[in-house]
């Protein structure tokens, strides 16, 4: 029979998952190692996609406007799409979903090198090509979270999203540095070509492993097709459960009023800080934020202090705002170095906490829409961040507005952990009150 968990117990703070697993125990699993390396760089891969086309396109075009798209068209798919691809994975061999998706991203890479090579990228291929590479990471997404629950069960599935999400990170430290490495050796054509291979491992090992994201659910049923139109269906069945759309809010609130922001606007707070040059100070402030991700990722797994909980998931949220709140208004270098690494350590905590409690709620028959909606909060808002600091940066000033956006932040995420936990607590024992009194 499969094994699925029905509650998570959000108010104790206990794992729904039960008895402890052991530590790094995703990385003992034969079948989950190979895919959180491949995976990881896969994720470099994207990245060091970013680094080469972004500075072809800057040097081609030197169009403001593209870059604020190249930001839009990377999240939106998400934002539109996130819910029919989870049906997808629902009722489909997620290998090949994931292959379908890490097929395109090297289609993308290599369409990129011959409009490059040739001297014939317009404005309109670009933004057709970097549409598509959004479009790959939103069929990556769901597909990818049924695989790791099927390669390691309810009990393991903490370890398994912490540790993916921990490979991702890394993928994302390291991406900018080896794409810089590729585009100064190699130059972009050369690099972007040589992209593709890092794509390879995850797409090859998945021709290998016998997981397809359904085996413990008993294999791939009939399900009922998702629509584009159906997802407002989908998000009412979500909205059923209070603690899951707990952890959605939660994911939404920071990925619209922080989101990718932060990363666009180093620049701007490297030459604020005032640490010598520039150049090097946004370097390592992109790195202190990354490590922030990765060191979290570690601790959290080697610690396993913390379960995944609501209470967990709004106190990292909490902290996420804080330390973006108290990064966007110090003056001194050194304090902004610690709170990035604080604030990667708390968001990693956030969103895989979150990500690990919606999986364990969710019915086997409908976790990939589930996981979908999931991603429509988590990644699909990251595109209004541009809003909330970008724009707003550009009428008030970008510490302004990263400022306020880290404490509408902390403020949502207040209002939610109370709504999730103490104002649900509060009913329930007026409930007990009036049922005594009766």
């Amino acid at each position: 029979m499969p094994t699925h968990v029905p509650e998570v117990t959000g108010e104790s703070g206990e794992s729904a998952a039960g008895a402890a697993p052991r530590k790094f125990a995703a990385l003992y699993n034969k079948d989950c190692r190979p895919y959180l390396f491949g995976a990881g760089l896969a994720m470099m891969a994207d990245n060091i996609e970013h680094v080469i086309t972004y500075w072809v396109l800057w040097e081609k075009f030197q169009s403001p406007a593209l870059t604020g798209f190249e930001v839009i068209s990377h999240w939106v798919p998400f934002l539109l799409f996130s819910v029919y691809f989870g049906g997808l994975a629902d009722r489909h061999d997620c290998r090949r979903i994931i292959q379908a998706a890490q097929g395109l991203f090297m289609l993308v890479s290599v369409m990129w090198g011959v409009l490059i090579v040739t001297d014939t990228l317009q404005v309109w291929s670009a933004c057709v090509l970097l549409i598509l590479h959004g479009c790959a990471g939103a069929i990556w997404g769901p597909g990818e979270q049924l695989m790791l629950h099927d390669f390691v069960g309810p009990a393991e599935l903490p370890s398994a999203v912490r540790l993916n999400a921990t490979f991702r990170s890394l993928g994302i430290l390291f991406g900018p540095v080896v794409g810089s490495a590729l585009l100064l050796g190699l130059g972009p054509v050369a690099g972007i070509f040589v992209n593709v291979a890092f794509y390879l491992p995850l797409t090859i090992f998945l021709f290998r492993t016998k997981f397809t994201g359904h085996t413990r659910d008993g294999g791939i049923v009939a399900r009922p097709r998702v629509g584009l139109f159906d997802s407002v269906r989908v998000l009412r069945e979500v909205g059923a459960n209070p603690t899951m759309v707990g952890m959605i809010i939660l994911a939404g609130l920071g990925a619209f009023f922080v989101g990718a922001s932060l990363q666009s606007a180093m620049p701007i707070f490297a030459q604020d800080l005032g640490a010598g040059n520039a150049g090097t100070a946004y370097g390592v402030l992109l790195f202190a934020n990354g490590a922030g991700g990765v060191l979290g990722g570690i601790l959290l797994e080697a610690t396993g202090r913390i379960k995944p909980s609501v209470f967990a998931a709004v106190v990292s949220t909490a902290i996420y705002g804080l330390s973006s709140l108290f990064f966007a208004i110090t003056a001194s270098y050194p304090p902004a170095l610690v709170l990035l690494v604080i604030g990667g350590i708390a968001n990693l905590a956030s969103m895989s906490i979150g990500q690990t409690v919606v999986q364990l709620l969710a019915k086997p028959a409908e976790r990939g829409r589930v996981i979908g909606v999931y991603n429509v909060s988590a990644n699909g808002l990251r595109a209004g961040s541009g809003f909330t600091v970008g724009l707003l940066g550009a009428a008030v000033g970008v510490h302004w507005s990263l400022g306020l956006s880290a404490a509408a932040l902390t403020v949502g995420t207040a209002i939610s952990g109370w709504y999730s936990l103490w104002g649900r607590r509060a009913r329930e024992a007026r409930r007990q009150l009036q049922h005594a009194g009766d």
